[in-house]
């Protein structure tokens, strides 16, 4: 099965080329969610906050509560279908989600493994750090994940991230 990243103007043709079954989708505040054809309500996660590692005046940060949400609809996935996960640009929000669901769905696997890993399927991806933080502590890996993503460093430089795919 897979897991496909992208930044929101490519979902759509995404879900269709894929026959996806499930969304995960962060946005900004400021940025309406969509509905998706051919995804049911109940299989789009929509989780709204700013692209953020702080809590900052005047932005939404991550919560814990939103990392609680998203490991939930990741243990709730059948993997009948493929999982599509996007955020604005494709390179932080969805990034540190798809890291998550690559540790959740291979819980044997090294953590660092699973960065570099992201890293080669995105050269730009740069996960959020306090999302990694918030689901690395409800999944009980001690900080292993934070330590990999920091290892990983940024990703390269971009006004929006390629599409990709993680295979399970």
């Amino acid at each position: 099965m897979m897991i496909i990243v992208c930044g929101l103007n490519a979902v759509q043709d995404l879900v269709d080329t894929h026959s996806v079954g499930r969304v995960v989708s962060l946005l900004g505040p400021e940025t309406p969610h969509h509905n998706f054809r051919g995804i049911a309500a109940d299989q789009h996660l929509k989780l709204t906050f700013h692209d953020v590692v702080e809590m900052m005046d005047g932005f939404s940060a991550p919560r814990a509560t939103d990392a609680e949400k998203l490991i939930e609809f990741i243990e709730d996935w059948d993997r009948a279908n493929p999982l599509l996960i996007h955020c604005w640009a494709g390179i932080s929000r969805s990034t540190a989600s798809a890291y998550t669901a690559l540790c959740m769905l291979r819980p044997k696997a090294d953590e660092e493994e699973l960065a570099y890993e992201l890293r080669a399927a995105s050269p730009s991806a740069s996960p959020n750090r306090l999302i990694i933080s918030y689901t690395d502590a409800l999944l009980g890996r001690n900080g292993r994940m934070s330590r990999a993503i920091e290892k990983i460093g940024r990703g390269e430089n971009a006004f929006e991230g390629k599409p990709f795919i993680l295979r399970l």
